[in-house]
């Protein structure tokens, strides 16, 4: 019986153990639920990360793997990074000649996780924020973490467009926490402004929901910029709501893009390659599977 490539889970530059632990969790899940694909998770951009993408790689290696269907766990691209997903990936499988591999898009507002961030904002809500009249006051901040490339940063927006349609909510604008604007007090100020058009009978109230898979170093300069900007608004109601975190609903958007890389890509359809020949054959690919976008994509 064929193995099937193995599936990489490539996050970016975290040097948090509950974002290390949130990614050991997605692995652990995906391996109980599919056990027939070796699957295991790392980050890269961050020489201290405490799951290094290389270590991934080499384990998969170990346990037979020839071929590996990478999936960047990002909620958006982030443009580019000084130390790119196809540069860590070169380097792990310069140790391994004959390692074949092959990126997939990064998940984005996949459907599947558009129902965790609402499920976010319902938790932070707390009881009754289904209702259509509690909705109606609610406006969201969707924060991202942030691109000098505006094609990333729209992927937040449309992100954020995604999640207000159908939902009930009075808004949902963005954010981010660097790089790009506007900032979140920023944000924040439009939310407020948009709660006192839209709530003329009960108070408006601003949800910060975070636009990030893991806890971390981002997640807590969010809170420090919400905390500082609710301290100065005293009047205005600031609920934080979680990371997306390792979900079900995550892991069926990894296996699909696990299953749509590996039925459209030939280097993992049987014979494995060199890892350059696999980036230089990504490079001119001319099928639109957003290679490109991948290959630039990471989380600081």
């Amino acid at each position: 019986m064929t193995t099937p490539p193995a599936l990489l889970i490539a996050g970016h530059g975290t040097r948090d153990e509950g974002g290390a632990e949130a990614l050991r969790a997605l692995v652990r899940m995906l391996g109980e639920r599919h056990p027939e694909v070796p699957v295991a998770g790392g980050f890269f951009g961050a020489p201290a990360a405490p799951l290094p993408l290389g270590d991934a790689v080499d384990g998969l290696v170990e346990r037979g793997a020839t071929r590996l269907a990478v999936i960047p766990l990002l909620p958006a691209p982030t443009g580019p990074v000084p130390d790119a997903l196809p540069s860590a990936l070169e380097r792990a499988a310069e140790r391994h000649p004959g390692l074949g591999y092959a990126c997939g898009a990064e998940l984005g507002p996949h459907p599947k996780v558009l129902d965790v961030l609402e499920r976010r904002l319902d938790e932070a809500l707390g009881g009754g924020a289904r209702r259509p009249e509690d909705r109606a006051r609610t406006t969201v901040l969707l924060v991202g973490r942030g691109a000098a490339d505006p094609y990333a940063n729209a992927e937040v927006a449309r992100a954020a467009r995604l999640l207000w349609e159908g939902r009930g909510f009075a808004g949902v604008e963005t954010a981010f926490v660097s790089r790009a604007v506007p900032d979140v007090p920023t944000g924040l100020d439009r939310c407020r402004a948009l709660a006192a058009a839209s709530s003329a009978r009960r108070p408006g109230r601003i949800v910060v929901l975070p636009y990030f898979f893991f806890p971390g170093g981002l997640l807590e300069r969010l809170r420090m910029q919400a905390e500082g900007w609710a301290a100065a608004h005293p009047r205005t109601e600031v609920i934080g709501a979680e990371v997306i975190g390792p979900e079900a609903e995550v892991a069926e958007a990894v296996m699909e893009r696990y299953r749509a890389t590996v039925a459209d890509d030939p280097l993992l359809s049987g014979a494995s390659c060199g890892c350059r020949a696999a980036a230089d054959a990504r490079a001119t690919d001319g099928t639109a599977r957003r290679t490109a976008a991948a290959a630039d994509a990471g989380e600081r």
